[in-house]
C-alpha cells in the first residue's frame, strides 16, 4: 500500500482555495528565489578564494582548490534548480521537470528537498492562508520529488 498524504483541514472545508494556493506560489517563489540568491553568492565566495592560474603552491593546494572549485560548481547547479523550481511551483507536472533537470545537471533530486522546505518556512507573507497552502506545496513537491 503506497502512502498518500492527506492534507485536508478538519472542519475547515477542503483546505485552502485556488487564490491562497496561488498566493502560496507565490510566496513561495519568492522565498525559493531567495535561497537560490544564497547560494549563488557561496558559490560566487568560494570560486573568488580559488587561486588563480599564476598562483604558486604546493599539491595540497591544488587538490585543495579542485575540492573548492568542484563546492562552488554544486552550489551555482543547486541555485540554478532552485529557480526553475521557482518557476515551476503550481505546475502539475513540477516533480517530473524538476527530476529530469537534476538528472541533466547531475545533481540528486533530494538535494532541492532542504532547500524547498527552509523556503515554506521562510515566506515573505504574513497571509495565513497562503503560508498553510505554501507548507502543503512544499509537502507535496517534496514527497513527490522523493518518490
Amino acid at each position: 500500500m503506497e502512502y498518500e498524504p492527506d492534507f485536508s483541514i478538519g472542519g475547515f472545508g477542503d483546505g485552502p482555495g485556488p487564490e491562497d494556493r496561488a498566493n502560496a506560489a507565490a510566496a513561495l517563489g519568492s522565498a525559493l528565489v531567495r535561497e537560490a540568491a544564497a547560494l549563488a553568492q557561496a558559490a560566487a565566495g568560494l570560486r573568488a578564494c580559488l587561486p588563480g592560474p599564476t598562483d604558486a603552491g604546493p599539491l595540497s593546494d591544488v587538490r585543495r582548490a579542485r575540492a573548492v572549485a568542484q563546492a562552488a560548481s554544486d552550489a551555482a547547479m543547486r541555485a540554478a534548480l532552485l529557480l526553475e523550481a521557482a518557476d515551476l511551483l503550481g505546475q502539475d507536472d513540477a516533480a517530473d521537470r524538476l527530476k529530469r533537470a537534476a538528472e541533466r545537471a547531475g545533481l540528486p533530486v533530494a538535494s532541492l528537498i532542504p532547500a524547498l522546505r527552509a523556503a515554506a518556512l521562510a515566506l515573505p507573507t504574513d497571509d495565513g492562508s497562503a503560508r498553510i497552502a505554501a507548507s502543503i506545496m512544499a509537502q507535496e513537491l517534496a514527497f513527490a520529488l522523493a518518490g
